[in-house]
């Protein structure tokens, strides 16, 4: 958010968990003066029955924006993510990432895909009918809360959208059940993006041109500052790309504006208000079909897939189990239908003010509201099926989202003393009301193509009916940080949680649904929470354990619950440990950390519509990351994680009364191992120059929960070079960037998404490409 803010929780001196005065982390930013931006004013001492007591300053070293000291693993900054509080990712008793904008622009993260990807453990897939959805730590889809600033709208799978990093300052990426902070869903973790704020400070323009090999185009510009009125900041972004698929016929288009203002009635008082307006035009790759491999006329390719081939839409037909392939004669092929579209417009308005009452009381609140339409128009069933000579079968699929949502969050934050030990408590009352209307296609209407050079036509004959679902959300929680010693941290919180939901279908042709049990209406009243502490055995090496909880509903999308599937929501809880270390010199950062992960009562899905019930979900694993600069201009970094995700008690009766078991599989797009690793070198010469490269390798996946499908483990290498053109060559430019990327280097063949709602076909990966950018700031 606001890269001003002064990060007053952070790390210091011979204390770098001391825990400060009251600061709310951004968008609401704690007032600072402006003879001295990059300052902190000083704090009153803290008081207990009327008398002073001394406590321990914080002094943030800051950066010439006013941003705290970035570290390797930039766990040096105040999330929300992670807790409330005002604490720091170090400070949080969970795994909490940061990668900041610096990060994103250095590397070359284009998409919020791209930027979850260089994350630890963490994989991401474009999927089309649920663009920027995610897998951690054996868990994946709406299972991986989203939240925009802190907000969440709803399932990610219904939700999410393809966005550009460009309007972000940063990312935040909390694991493991996290539904204290965010409510239901968050299972496996949660992703948070943060816009852009306002900073105190000159005022300083960006501005940025691309260009790739696949002839896409990206550009942008920024500003953000002091104005000339005396406490107002601003800030404003806008944003254009053209993604061109390596799918033939395929691209999206984002354009994104935000901006925000930050006024500072006083020094105890800030005021705020935001509004950004998203949209993307697109057209869509659904996938390629899987084909047997002994096939007539099939050229296999190795490596991509493996496994034996089973068409599972139509019906369950077999074949004769050949080994599965991707033929090598549709690596770019669309079977989407001529007229396919899809895209979204979405506005947000925010707004809100911070009060710090006292010195040890502060209160903040936020409004918001969201408004969103989305639609898609494609064929997304691509089914190759061996029994005739156009043998691929498709199905359409038309679908329109009308979602508005209003809501606030209001925290209060008391620092205390108890007994000697300094306290933190912060109590947040949270509500939304949002309605979600969907009209859908029920034609779902058919044809066969060919394989090879396929007739892809137009869409066909549409008949929608509407589905309205009315959400009302009510929280109350309270989150605590109790320092028992300077070292030693009990952090801890609870959140009670009223959800009303109302679902009303009506026919095509507008008479009112009243069969398979609408309308309905149900009220869910999940209780989770999170113990933990913090424990800085010697300075810079910080042990942490915590027990969390989360609860969603049983299919994990309220949106799509029927009455046919029961109106329960199930639980989850995780046990982790782990360990943060950090160099005295602050150039080396280490986080290793182990978990245990339950979702008991589960439903999964068996098709896109039909749900089948699991006992449970199992998860356990361990992640480390580690960056360093050792010296001069080298960084190095790296994460891995290693996940084993199994089914337990997963067996029914299917459609066709035949007994099936998965028991002891793993969960589609769920890899036991993957791992990024990078490094590179500037050379401070008179002209700059960076040059670096990084690897990532992903395991075994599997695209379906039967597992007879592998998504083979793939490497993949990206190299980039830039230089840095100083200010006495361009005298109104005070940096002038070139850049030039190279994506898979080795032009790797894989697959990168399976979604189990289409089984017969998997996303492939994009193979090489180049790209050169330039980018200003004065």
């Amino acid at each position: 958010m606001d890269a001003g803010l002064a990060q007053t929780v952070a790390q210091a001196g011979n204390k770098p968990d001391s825990l400060g005065p009251i600061v709310v982390s951004p968008p609401q930013r704690k007032p600072v003066r402006r003879a001295d931006p990059g300052a902190r004013r000083s704090q009153a001492p803290a008081r207990v029955a009327g008398r002073p007591r001394p406590q321990t300053a914080v002094v943030v070293p800051a950066t010439t924006d006013g941003r705290a000291t970035q570290t390797p693993l930039d766990t040096n900054v105040v999330t929300e993510v992670g807790s409330r509080l005002g604490l720091t990712a170090r400070q949080t008793p969970a795994t909490v990432e940061v990668i900041d904008k610096q990060v994103i622009e250095d590397r070359g993260l284009r998409t919020t895909t791209d930027v979850a990807k260089a994350a630890t453990g963490v994989i991401g897939g474009d999927a089309p009918g649920a663009p920027a959805i995610f897998s951690m730590r054996g868990f994946a889809g709406d299972q991986i809360n989203t939240l925009y600033n802190d907000i969440w709208i709803g399932p990610s799978t219904m939700t999410g959208r393809p966005m550009d990093t460009a309007n972000l300052e940063r990312v935040e990426i909390l694991k493991g059940p996290a539904s204290l902070l965010s409510g239901i869903g968050a299972t496996g973790g949660v992703v948070n993006y943060v816009t852009k704020a306002p900073h105190t400070g000159p005022i300083v323009n960006e501005a940025f041109t691309g260009f790739d090999s696949f002839k896409g185009y990206r550009a942008g510009y920024g500003s953000g500052g002091s104005t000339l009125v005396d406490g107002l900041d601003y800030r404003f972004d806008i944003t254009h790309s053209n993604n061109v698929g390596f799918i033939d016929d395929t691209y999206s288009r984002l354009s994104n504006v935000s901006g925000q203002l930050n006024y500072r009635v006083t020094d105890s008082l800030k005021i705020w208000g935001a509004a950004e307006y998203k949209q993307d035009k697109d057209r869509f790759y659904w996938g390629t079909p899987l084909v047997p491999a002994n096939a007539p006329g099939v050229v296999p390719t190795s490596g991509i897939v493996s496994g034996v081939w089973t068409n599972y839409y139509l019906n369950g037909h077999t074949g004769a189990l050949n080994p599965v392939t991707i033929d090598a004669r549709t690596l770019t092929t669309n079977f989407n239908v001529l007229n396919n579209h899809s895209g979204a417009k979405e506005l947000w308005l925010r707004s809100g003010f911070q009060w710090d009452i006292t010195n040890n009381i502060s209160l903040r609140s936020q409004v918001y509201g969201y408004d969103a339409h989305r639609d898609w128009f494609n064929n997304e069933i691509s089914s190759f099926d061996d029994s005739g000579p156009n043998n691929v079968y498709r199905e359409r699929l038309a679908l329109d989202h009308a979602q508005r949502l209003y809501g606030n969050v209001t925290d209060l934050t008391i620092n205390s003393n108890i007994g000697g030990m300094d306290n933190r408590l912060v109590a947040t009352v949270a509500a939304s009301s949002q309605q979600f209307n969907v009209s859908q296609d029920t034609l779902f209407f058919s044809d066969t193509v060919n394989l090879i050079n396929p007739d892809r036509g137009l869409y066909g004959p549409r008949s929608d009916e509407k589905i309205y679902t009315h959400l009302d959300k009510a929280s109350l929680s309270f989150e605590d940080r109790l320092k028992v010693t300077s070292t030693f941290a009990l952090i801890g919180g609870i959140r009670f949680e009223d959800i009303e939901l109302a679902r009303t279908r009506f026919s095509p042709t507008g008479v009112l649904r009243s069969d398979r049990g609408y309308p309905f209406s149900t009220t869910f009243n999940p209780i989770t929470g999170r113990v933990g502490y913090t424990w800085e055995a010697v300075p810079g090496i910080m042990f942490y354990s915590q027990y969390a909880t989360a609860a969603d509903p049983t299919v994990a999308n309220i949106f799509i619950l029927a009455p046919t599937v029961p109106l329960l929501l199930t639980t989850s809880r995780t046990y982790e440990t782990g360990v943060k270390l950090l160099s005295a010199d602050k150039r080396l950062e280490f986080v290793v950390s182990a978990f245990d992960i339950e979702r008991k009562n589960v439903y999964v899905p068996e098709s896109g519509i039909v749900f089948n019930v699991a006992g449970k979900i199992a998860s356990k694993g361990f992640e480390v990351a580690a960056a360093a600069n050792p010296f001069g201009g080298l960084k190095l970094w790296g994460n891995a994680a290693f996940v084993q995700s199994r089914f337990v008690d997963f067996s029914y009766i299917d459609g066709n009364g035949v007994f099936q078991s998965y028991s002891g599989m793993t969960p589609p797009n769920v890899p036991s191992f993957v791992a990024n690793a990078g490094a590179s070198y500037r050379f401070e010469t008179a002209w700059p120059v960076e040059i670096g490269a990084s690897l990532r390798h992903v395991g075994n996946r599997f695209n379906f929960q039967d597992n007879l499908v592998t998504m083979d483990r793939y490497t993949t290498v990206d190299a980039h070079a830039f230089v840095d053109i100083p200010k006495s060559v361009f005298n109104s430019v005070d940096r002038t960037r070139l850049s030039f990327r190279v994506k898979n280097l080795t032009n790797k063949l894989y697959a990168s998404w399976g979604d189990p709602g289409y089984t017969d076909q998997i996303i492939l990966g994009a193979p090489r490409s180049y790209e050169v950018a330039a980018s200003f700031k004065w």
